[in-house]
């Protein structure tokens, strides 16, 4: 795991000294992705310049060095992460008459290249990868992205300049770099938590999307990304496509390809574990991972003392009847906090998943043993974990047979009076004064009735569901929400069902813009590398060809994976509700975070600053603080970006 930038300057007008100083900077700004080694190459007459900061994990000696050079000299590549079937493509390349200097998988990749071409060698890589390949012969520059989005990349034009990071960062130095915050993307933000693919909260910088590739040469026009793996394509195979075969068959079959990806992920020249909740998704990679070790693995968890939040007990559990070498942390609430303003800093652009704190204390932990960490990420995209995906059918099945004028009229009445104001009848006194915040949460309740009235189709309900500022382009002065697959229903999955479709539009979106951000930029600030063999391309393909109801079954969530997970670990310790990966930011906003909070909040600063209109904000803050309403999400969307402001502006 690793930190790439780099820049391709078409005017060619910059020498060599500039163009090597301007990487440095770049570089520099992603040592903490990789604290081992750092390199750079720079080619005056192309205006090209890579570079690339290493956390070494296979190949530990001087062969590893990066950026590297193909064997012919046709190629120059930096690399960001992992190419686990390395070894299997090296046997076949030297079967072809290819050799080899080192051990690293970036040669690996650079001989595949030469022996295939970009379009057909990156199809063969099963890893998780983020790269700038520069072909001298042609003079093109080749960005690409894994399937699924684990490893980032950055990218946009200044000017006649294609720069490229890893982090936004490492493009901030840029001399060329003028930062301007794209409003429609801060809107989204507020919706989602997250800035989705393929916006950044910067206008003119764009992510990478997930299982494409951009190519520049130089010229005027500006390419697009082109796919060369779908999420979209994989699901509609797999339905077209159904697997043939009994449940026992595909217990086994499931099993077989988990005990693969998880084995793939445990080659490193590094010391190795896992993090371990409990749960089922990572209970699963670390039976299979003991399964293949002949050495206790080493597994890690956190843990807080308040029981809701609380995981550490369960884990413990499964850890002691799997006998590894288990390590866990009770965090308090003051180490917790303490991690809050790092957070603008590891996520350098906002991000608003609470969960983000106890990942970054989890890697933190970890990081004190060993150097890569796999991780169950993913099980719930696939297998049909969220609890959504449970409510959000029933909730459908529940209003769609009414007539959509009669329900639009109802939502309507509903949302009439504001949710004070069923708090303005009662009249003064004690006895009001506890009624008041009843009648006004129940005024909210009925609001939100009327969000699931209102919605015409199953996947509008989806995203009412799922937001925490159901208005977003109110609260953001000046913006408005930009064209994403959510409101593109052409580039939407064909699917048979409403639950199907949450699971595929989660896979497209939630899981690389949320979930796998938060693992690598939690992992990679304390120098950590995070694996995801639940994102095995080989995993996700069959999961798709898996009928509904081996993934949900009688309100049972991820069928499937428990049977394979129950042949390792027994009933009892796995089968219990959901918990998720939180903590108390509620209750924290009201008690030891309330002056930070409220600082960001303060009504003139929002105005001088003029990101934000401060009356909805302010309205939910009083209320949080009153204990009327818990809206500790949609703050917290708000001060992650206010925070984040602060620390970059």
């Amino acid at each position: 795991m690793c930190g790439i930038t780099g820049f391709l300057d078409s005017t060619a007008q910059i020498n060599s000294d500039s163009l090597q100083a301007i990487l440095e900077r770049m570089n520099l700004t992603l040592r903490h992705r990789g604290p081992d080694d750092s390199g750079s190459w720079v080619d005056a007459s192309a205006g090209i310049a890579l570079g690339h900061q290493r956390l070494a994990i296979l190949d530990l000696s001087s062969e590893g060095h990066q950026p590297m050079s193909s064997a012919n000299e046709r190629y120059v590549l930096v690399f960001n992460g992992e190419i686990y079937n390395f070894l299997a493509l090296r046997q076949k390349l030297q079967q072809l008459g290819h050799s080899f200097r080192g051990h690293s998988d970036t040669e690996v990749m650079l001989a595949t290249f030469c022996q295939w071409g970009l379009q057909s060698a990156i199809q063969q890589f099963n890893g998780m990868f983020a790269f700038a390949l520069w072909d001298r012969q042609e003079r093109v520059l080749h960005l690409g992205r894994d399937r699924f989005g684990e490893k980032p990349l950055y990218y946009g034009w200044l000017g006649q300049t294609l720069v490229f990071a890893s982090e936004l960062k490492a493009l901030a130095v840029h001399p060329k770099f003028q930062p301007e915050i794209d409003r429609d993307a801060l809107t989204e933000l507020l919706r989602l938590k997250y800035i989705p693919t393929p916006y950044s909260i910067y206008k003119g910088i764009y992510k990478l999307p997930p299982g494409t590739t951009l190519s520049w040469q130089g010229e005027a026009h500006h390419p697009s990304p082109q796919s060369y793996w779908s999420i979209k394509a994989v699901a509609e195979s797999g339905i077209a496509n159904p697997f043939i075969g009994s449940e026992q068959d595909a217990i086994i079959h499931l099993d077989s390809l988990l005990q693969d990806a998880v084995g793939l992920r445990m080659v490193a020249d590094v010391p190795l574990g896992a993090f371990l909740s409990g749960g089922i998704d990572s209970s699963t990679v670390v039976a299979l991972m003991q399964a293949q070790s002949s050495q206790p693995i080493k597994t890690f968890t956190i843990g807080f003392q308040e029981d809701t939040y609380n995981e550490a007990q369960y884990a413990k559990a499964v850890a002691q009847h799997l006998g590894t070498a288990h390590t866990e942390l009770y965090v308090t609430p003051e180490e917790a906090l303490a991690t809050i303003p790092k957070l603008p800093t590891l996520y350098d652009e906002p991000f608003a998943d609470v969960s983000q704190i106890p990942t970054f204390l989890v890697s933190q932990l970890a990081k004190q043993y060993v150097t890569v960490s796999l991780s169950g990420d993913g099980g719930d995209e696939l297998f049909g974990g969220y609890g959504r995906y449970l409510r959000g059918q029933s909730l459908w099945q529940t209003v769609s047979w009414i007539p959509t004028t009669i329900r639009q009229t109802v939502a309507q009445a509903l949302t009439r009076l504001e949710p004070q104001t069923w708090g303005r009848s009662s009249n003064d006194g004690r006895l009001a004064s506890l009624i008041k915040p009843k009648l006004i949460n129940l005024g909210y309740k009925l609001n939100r009735v009327s969000e699931v009235l209102r919605a015409e189709t199953p996947e509008i309900l989806y995203m009412e569901l799922d937001s925490d500022w159901q208005e977003p382009s109110a609260v953001v002065i000046g913006g408005k929400e930009p064209q994403t697959i959510f409101n593109t229903q052409q580039h939407w999955a064909a699917l048979p069902d409403f639950t199907q479709w949450m699971m595929y539009l989660d896979t497209e979106t939630y899981l690389p813009d949320d979930v796998l951000v938060k693992l690598d930029r939690a992992s990679m600030g304390v120098g950590l590398e995070g694996r995801i063999p639940l994102l095995d391309y080989r995993v996700v393909e069959l999961a798709w060809q898996l009928p509904y109801s081996m993934k949900i079954r009688q309100s049972q969530t991820k069928w499937l994976l428990r049977q394979v997970l129950y042949r390792y670990v027994p009933l009892h310790l796995i089968d219990r509700p959901k918990m998720g990966f939180g903590v108390p930011i509620g209750d924290w906003l009201r008690g030891s975070l309330r002056d930070w909070a409220e600082t960001l909040l303060d009504e003139r600063r929002l105005q001088q600053e003029g990101f934000f209109n401060p009356q909805p904000i302010r309205q939910r803050w009083t209320e949080h603080l009153s204990g009327v309403r818990d809206w500790q999400y949609s703050l917290w969307n708000i001060l992650m970006c206010q925070a984040w402001f602060e620390h970059h502006f």
